[in-house]
């Protein structure tokens, strides 16, 4: 009995054993299905997606030295033909004439611009200055007569000191004019306060109006 069970026993073994080789086949095949079902989605996913546009490299911006640089550098080296004056006259003609037609053009552009800008704009508003009218101050100054040998007719020095804008430093400078004395009243050396006016003479466009300060 002994013996019958062990030959029972390896039998038995060897009938399990393609059962459990079937059976772990089997989960690899569905393991190997599952696989390349996840595969297969993701490559669809991937070809409905719209490829994401890739940032266009930016323009190299070139200075007009390093662009001018670039073009002598590109320069194969040879000379072109001698040219005569006269062919170098109509040359220099015919670019002028170039600058002038570009020239009229853009100027055209700019017209046209500016007359849709003012379309745009309502009438009284079009119309209407930059700055309102405004009768104009006459100007007056006041220095020391240096001379009043002409007749009606006086010589004063301006002095003006103001500060220079960059190096801080007070800068003194003067100019003479001439102005008109109806009276001959005043001398030489003599503090004076002076008003624009009409041209009265080729030199005189000044006007006396009265004597500040006597000369000692």
């Amino acid at each position: 009995m002994a013996e019958a069970e062990d030959n029972e026993t390896p039998q038995a073994a060897d009938a399990e054993a393609p059962e459990a080789q079937a059976g772990d086949t089997q989960a690899q095949d569905t393991q190997a299905q599952d696989t390349q079902a996840q595969d297969t989605q993701a490559q669809d996913t991937q070809a409905a997606e719209p490829a994401a546009p890739q940032p266009a490299e930016p323009a190299e911006q070139l200075s007009p030295k390093e662009r001018r640089r670039r073009a002598r550098s590109r320069h194969d080296g040879r000379t072109g033909e001698p040219r005569t004056p006269e062919q170098r006259h109509a040359e220099r003609l015919q670019e002028r004439v170039r600058k002038a037609a570009a020239r009229r053009t853009r100027r055209a552009q700019e017209r046209e611009k500016r007359s849709a800008a003012r379309a745009g704009l309502p009438a009284a508003e079009s119309q209407t200055p930059m700055r309102p009218a405004s009768a104009g101050s006459s100007k007056m100054r006041q220095g020391v007569v240096v001379s009043d040998r002409a007749d009606k007719t006086i010589t004063v020095r301006i002095d003006v000191a103001r500060r220079h804008r960059r190096y801080e430093k007070i800068v003194r400078s003067s100019n003479t004019l001439h102005a008109h004395d109806e009276n001959n009243e005043a001398h030489i050396g003599d503090v004076v306060r002076v008003i624009e006016s009409r041209p009265l003479s080729r030199t005189k466009r000044w006007r006396l109006v009265d004597v500040l300060q006597r000369a000692r």
